[in-house]
């Protein structure tokens, strides 16, 4: 189980680089707090990604998932094999 326990964590470790490159890699919107006080188009109106911004969001979101199913599966190893 420590093998395996090892090879989550590392495979966990380059999921976590990857999302921060992702990350990283987006397009910022630059709307801050304006999204709050009136800047609703940033909310309602044509907020769809294009190309390969699409590509990103998407890419970023199945390393968040893949690193939370990760995540999990590490705890509940290390909770049953003590």
């Amino acid at each position: 189980m420590e093998t395996l326990t090892l090879i989550i964590e590392i495979v966990l470790c380059i999921f976590a680089l990857a999302l921060i490159v992702l990350v990283l890699c987006q397009k910022s919107d630059r709307n801050g707090m304006s999204a709050l006080t009136g800047g609703g188009e940033a909310i309602f109106g044509k907020g769809k990604k294009k190309g390969i911004e699409a590509k990103l969001a998407l890419y970023t979101k199945i390393v968040a998932v893949i690193m939370f199913v990760l995540s999990l599966a590490l705890v509940l190893i290390q909770k049953f094999a003590a």
